[in-house]
C-alpha cells in the first residue's frame, strides 16, 4: 500500500530539456511475442544499429531482469503482473530521461501491455514479434518447451499458459517470413520515426514537435 505521506517533488530540468540534449524523444518500444519468437535476437541487434547511428539506447530483456531486479518472483500470474509492473516503470523512467528503451518481454496479457503503454504516457511503440507456437517449439533454443510439455515447467505461455495477440500494435514482425534483417532495419525505422524530438513540458504532456535533423 502506497503512503500518504509522499509528494511527488517537482525538479527544474524538464523531459523537453533532456530530449533536445540528446536530439532525440525518449521513447519505450516494448517487444511481445511468444519464447523463441525472436525479441531478444531483434533488439540485440537493433540496439546495435541504433548506438551506431548515435542515438542514446538501453535494452531490458525478460530473463536478464529476472537476475537482479525481479530476482525474488516467480512465474504465477501475480508475479508476471508484478513483474510487468516494474518493468514498465522502469521503462517510463528511461523514456522521461529521454533515452530509447527496447524491452522484451513475453508480456502475455493485453492488460500487461496496456499498462505498459499507459505507463509511457505516449511514447510507446508496441512491436508484436510474430511466430507460431510450432514454428517456436521447433526453434526452442534453451528447451524451454521440451520440459513444459513434460511438465517441468509450470505456467510456461503457450503450452500451460495462455497469449492474447496484439490486436492493434503499431508494428508486426513475422519472423517467419521475414529474415533477421529485415525484420530490424523495419523496427529501427519505426523508432526513428517515432523517437523525433518533441518539446514537451515537465509533466512529459507534448507542445509540438520540431525534427531533429
Amino acid at each position: 500500500m502506497q503512503s500518504s505521506n509522499i509528494t511527488f517533488h517537482e525538479g527544474k530540468v524538464t523531459q523537453g530539456d533532456r530530449n533536445r540534449l540528446l536530439g532525440q524523444k525518449g521513447l519505450v518500444v516494448w517487444l511481445t511475442g511468444l519464447s523463441a519468437s525472436g525479441k531478444s535476437t531483434i533488439a540485440v541487434e537493433a540496439e546495435k544499429v541504433l548506438l551506431g547511428m548515435g542515438k542514446v539506447v538501453y535494452r531490458l530483456d525478460g530473463d536478464n531482469v529476472r537476475f537482479g531486479l525481479n530476482s525474488d518472483l516467480g512465474f504465477s500470474e501475480r508475479d508476471r503482473f508484478e513483474n510487468i509492473r516494474r518493468i514498465a516503470e522502469v521503462c517510463a523512467l528511461f523514456q522521461d530521461a529521454g533515452i530509447i528503451v527496447l524491452a522484451s518481454f513475453i508480456s502475455p496479457l493485453c492488460t500487461m501491455r496496456q499498462l505498459a503503454r499507459e505507463k509511457a504516457r505516449g511514447s510507446f511503440l508496441e512491436v508484436y514479434v510474430k511466430a507460431d507456437l510450432l514454428t517456436c517449439m521447433k526453434r526452442d533454443p534453451k528447451g524451454l518447451y521440451e520440459k513444459a510439455r513434460k511438465g517441468e515447467i509450470k505456467n510456461f505461455t503457450g503450452i500451460s499458459a495462455p497469449y492474447e495477440e496484439p490486436q492493434n500494435p503499431e508494428l508486426v514482425l513475422n519472423t517467419e517470413r521475414d529474415s533477421l534483417e529485415d525484420c530490424v532495419s523495419q523496427l529501427v525505422e519505426k523508432i526513428l520515426e517515432k523517437s523525433t524530438s518533441h518539446t514537451v513540458d515537465n509533466r512529459g504532456n507534448e507542445k509540438n514537435t520540431t525534427p531533429c535533423l
